[in-house]
């Protein structure tokens, strides 16, 4: 009951900030730098962010936020939270700036170390991929809502893969198989990419790079309620809050879990260490 009670009004801010973006992205009434770590970022980063915190904090006055533009909380304060809210307020800001418009707002609620709620919002689109635990994982445009499930992927057919479209595709397709025809589509923000999974329209996405938890923690429960998975590169379990950094391994999100995933993608060491 928490969880369905909090759904509707965190769809509400998650178009909401949607909307400051897509007004700003329209205007190109915007700054952009760069951040420490060589990331872009934007004043329309900074005013959705404003607006969801806002939002979520009339919601749940006692509910922490961890936002990826907001000042991190050192992991001695925040390990024993029981639940938190893990917001980016615009995934795929090179797509922003490069004016593609595959950008979305993500808000997910994680609960003893694990998402429980997720929302994605694309304004381009106007489509929110909404999930709460143990209630199944849907897409909504307009008034039009559908149950999201992954594709049952037929043997022999071709393996769809998720890829972006500011990375270079050699690294990815080194670490395929090739036992079977490969197609790759191509979309900005990896939000959106992990939702096309979801909703079938691709079988996996393989992320190598930087990424953050708040990448993935809206999008988790929305491909684990839909079917699929999100594992590291060596096809362990993602995790969250659990290091002083938010860093996030290389990860693949894979959908019809019946799939010899592990024959299909050869396991590559992660990025980093999990212990640091």
């Amino acid at each position: 009951m928490f969880l369905s009670n909090l759904l509707e009004p965190v769809k509400h801010s998650a178009r909401e900030a949607g909307h400051i973006l897509w007004q700003l992205y329209q205007s190109g009434d915007y700054a952009a730098e760069q951040k420490s770590d060589d990331s872009p970022v934007t004043s329309a980063d900074l005013a959705a962010n404003r607006s969801i915190i806002h939002r979520l904090t009339e919601l749940t006055p006692d509910i922490p936020i961890i936002s990826e533009e907001s000042t991190l909380v050192p992991l001695s304060q925040r390990a024993n939270w029981p639940r938190y809210w893990l917001i980016d307020p615009m995934d795929g800001t090179q797509e922003f700036v490069a004016r593609s418009g595959d950008f979305a707002v993500s808000i997910a609620l994680v609960e003893h170390g694990w998402p429980a709620l997720g929302v994605i919002y694309w304004p381009k689109e106007d489509i929110l991929y909404y999930a709460t635990r143990g209630h199944g994982a849907f897409k909504q445009q307009r008034n039009l809502i559908n149950r999201m499930r992954v594709h049952q992927h037929l043997q022999g057919e071709t393996l769809r893969i998720a890829i972006s479209r500011r990375q270079p595709l050699q690294p990815i397709s080194e670490l395929l198989s090739h036992s079977q025809p490969v197609e790759y589509i191509a979309l900005g923000s990896c939000s959106l990419k992990s939702c096309m999974v979801a909703e079938g329209k691709a079988d996996c996405y393989l992320r190598l790079g930087p990424t953050g938890e708040w990448d993935t923690g809206a999008v988790h429960i929305i491909v684990e309620e839909a079917g699929g998975k999100i594992l590291d590169s060596q096809f362990a379990p993602l995790s969250y809050n659990q290091r002083e950094t938010l860093a996030n391994p290389d990860f693949m999100v894979i959908g019809q879990a019946e799939l010899p995933w592990s024959e299909l993608i050869q396991a590559k060491a992660t990025r980093r260490s999990l212990g640091s």
